[in-house]
């Protein structure tokens, strides 16, 4: 089940790159593994997959342990992460998600052994139920992390409301691949952003076809 669901993504990767004119090696597939154990995530990475999401700290220690065999594995953590448990994952990560406060920056910066690779998270279509900054709070928000040595911006990530529209999915991602192109510009040392992590199980082809270098897959892989 696993093989087969992949090979469809993998096609629509490449079919959604087709339509405008992408690479699909431009594109990464992270594998949201936070509803499945571990021997199901083992047959993610026998079948080549090797960047994995989760969004519980305890649950991606045990699984990185469990899967220690596998050492090539980025593991991708999403979600919101409470500043008391920093610690005992900041270092165990390849990719944070969800930067959306200084404070849990600040933290970051207190507990990290080497520079972290985060995406800032966008509150693109103001939800009230979501996390994130504001748009109009992205440059500013930036700019501030400069003094922080252990944080690196690659990019920008957001996500789509889950009843929003084909129209209203490209007009969203197109805005945060916007920002993320504009952040990109200034070139700045500490947050060169030229990733967009947005798209998942159902509106990953609109995502691809905005931009999206990274999408987060779940329930496509495992249904």
């Amino acid at each position: 089940m696993i093989s087969e669901n992949l090979q469809k993504i993998q096609q629509e990767i490449q079919d959604s790159c087709a339509l405008v004119s992408r690479q699909a090696s431009d594109v990464h597939l992270v594998a949201v593994t936070k509803s499945v154990d571990t021997p199901m995530t083992q047959t993610l990475l026998e079948n080549g997959v090797r960047d994995c999401a989760e969004n519980r700290v305890e649950q991606l220690l045990s699984k990185k342990q469990a899967l220690r065999n596998y050492p090539d594995v980025k593991w991708h953590f999403i979600g919101n992460l409470q500043r008391r448990k920093v610690k005992s994952i900041i270092n165990e990560i390849d990719y944070f998600h969800a930067l959306d406060s200084f404070k849990l920056a600040q933290e970051i910066q207190k507990r990290a052994e080497q520079p972290i690779n985060c995406f800032v998270e966008v509150n693109v279509s103001q939800e009230a139920s979501k996390q994130g900054i504001s748009p109009e709070e992205v440059d500013s928000f930036i700019q501030d992390l400069a003094s922080l040595d252990k944080i690196h911006v690659v990019g920008l990530m957001t996500m789509a409301p889950i009843d929003a529209s084909s129209n209203e999915r490209h007009q969203l991602f197109k805005t945060l691949k916007q920002l993320q192109q504009r952040i990109a510009d200034l070139q700045l040392t500490h947050a060169p952003c030229l990733d967009t992590s947005m798209g998942m199980s159902n509106d990953f082809s609109e995502a691809i076809q905005e931009g999206a270098t990274f999408i987060r897959v779940g329930t496509a892989l495992f249904q």
